[in-house]
């Protein structure tokens, strides 16, 4: 998938102004992380949990090589065929190597990451093989020709009103006055013109949420069963999965599954949880008759034992996105590539290059609510400061931003520099701005302002009221309230 993440501003800029989107978005503080949060409060272990899962992927990436070499025997002696991929171009070369030998038409896919971030959907149709998206978030991106917005919900930035206008755009056999104003009339819309592709598959591509040393098998995760339909029906069946997914035991993927879907979705467990374990036996009565698994290296190598080898823990639950104030405020696409929100940001710039994603790590508050929530303890904020670091000492010498720092530095250096310069500035702003309560503008404030008011002082600061004896603790106020 070719990059814009280049031209993050102006597209964090227009999402700004996006009146569907904002409203899309507006919808995700009380969806999924209110869920997330009653899921963790209903599980006592959960947190624990959470230190397991680290545990394990961080075991995993110490011997990575080792399991995942044991990975590819099991996965042989089970009657399937492995395939090591460098890059982007090996993997899709490969994937077309295998639709062209079973002479496939149509591929049925199931929503996979790797598959955005490979562009296998354009290399297929280049190569007349039409794929057919079956996840129905996935598959109404597909008819607008966008791309996901979110890692679990594709068409998270689309209301229905749009989703209903873009079936009535493509669906050719749909009856003018059927009625498509409610979620499961569209579901079963979409369904109608899915079942039989379906069935016609000749090649079912799935991605993996992990792979399972022990036994050579593979595990999708879904909450509409679309995988399985994907990966049984058709013929063949091809994984497509990048180095980290691998764990060493069935029961430390049933350990990471525990905190997976309270982390993305607030259940429990998902729908369908599936292990593929090779092609059909002879006593099968249904599933595949070959078993390709693509193993993508695609950049994480680099990863290893470098300061941002935590990334490669990740699990694609989203719980960090969910949580994001920034991608809460611009959604996924302003990203301008596969990844969005606190992940995307620290994991775009290691797999395309900083020259080419250098606005993104920038693109935080550093709250820390990713690293709060995330099911994994990846210390996100701190590698979205990794990436500051080394984008600053990239940067030549007397660039505007450098010059600006050291100002910055000086005063912060001399607490009395430091807050006579505050005071002076708060009074300037508390002076102009007290009869409207804000500013529209402001000089070298812009970023700010061209998307909200900047406030004018309410008051003496902190400090300085501190200082002068007006801050009371609580048991003052208490004694305060009492005597009233």
């Amino acid at each position: 998938m070719e990059s814009s993440a280049h031209k993050f501003k102006d597209l964090a800029f227009t999402a700004r102004r996006d009146a569907h989107l904002q409203a899309a978005l507006g919808k995700l503080g009380s969806g999924f992380s209110l869920k997330r949060k009653e899921a963790a409060r209903r599980l006592p272990e959960f947190e624990g949990l959470r230190d397991q899962a680290k545990t394990i992927k961080d075991h995993v990436l110490e011997n990575l090589d080792f399991y995942l070499e044991r990975f590819e025997e099991r996965v042989i002696e089970g009657g399937g065929e492995l395939h090591w991929c460098g890059d982007a171009d090996a993997a899709q070369k490969k994937i077309l190597d295998i639709c062209r030998k079973a002479n496939a038409k149509t591929v049925t896919k199931s929503k996979s990451m790797i598959g955005e971030e490979i562009a296998i959907n354009e290399f297929l149709e280049k190569n007349n093989i039409e794929p057919i998206e079956t996840d129905l978030g996935e598959y109404i991106i597909q008819l607008r020709g966008e791309t996901p917005s979110h890692i679990i919900a594709p068409a998270v930035h689309l209301n229905m009103g749009q989703v209903e206008d873009t079936f009535r755009e493509k669906h050719t056999t749909l009856e003018p006055g059927r009625k498509l104003d409610e979620p499961q009339r569209l579901l079963e819309e979409a369904r109608s013109q899915l079942r039989d592709k379906f069935l016609n598959a000749d090649v079912g591509i799935t991605g993996a949420n992990m792979l399972i040393a022990e036994t050579g098998s593979t595990v999708l995760v879904t909450n509409e069963g679309n995988a399985d339909l994907t990966h049984t029906l058709p013929r063949i069946h091809i994984v497509i999965a990048t180095l980290e997914k691998v764990v060493p035991t069935l029961e430390d993927a049933t350990s990471i599954l525990r905190v997976l879907a309270r982390s993305a979705t607030g259940q429990e467990m998902s729908v369908y949880t599936t292990f593929c374990t090779g092609p059909k036996k002879s006593k099968d009565e249904d599933g595949p008759d070959e078993y390709h698994v693509i193993l993508l290296d695609n950049g994480r190598s680099e990863l290893l034992g470098s300061e941002f080898q935590d990334m490669l823990r990740c699990i694609r639950c989203g719980a960090c996105l969910n949580h994001c104030p920034v991608y809460q405020t611009i959604g996924g696409h302003a990203y301008g590539w596969v990844y969005s929100g606190p992940m995307g940001a620290v994991l775009i710039p290691a797999l395309i290059g900083l020259d080419r994603a250098g606005d993104l790590p920038n693109a935080s508050t550093l709250c820390g609510q990713c690293e709060a929530v995330c099911p994994m303890r990846i210390p996100l904020p701190g590698l979205l400061r990794a990436w500051r670091t080394k984008q600053f000492e990239g940067s030549e010498k007397n660039t505007l931003g450098k010059i600006l720092l050291k100002v910055w530095v000086t005063f912060v250096k001399s607490p009395k520099l430091y807050r006579g310069a505050m005071n002076f500035i708060l009074m300037i702003l508390e002076i102009f701005g007290r009869k409207s309560g804000g500013f529209q503008w402001l000089p070298l404030a812009k970023g700010w302002t061209q998307s909200r008011d900047f406030p004018s002082p309410a008051g003496p600061t902190f400090v300085s009221q501190w200082k002068k004896g007006l801050l009371m603790s609580d048991q003052e106020e208490l004694q305060k309230r009492q005597k009233k």
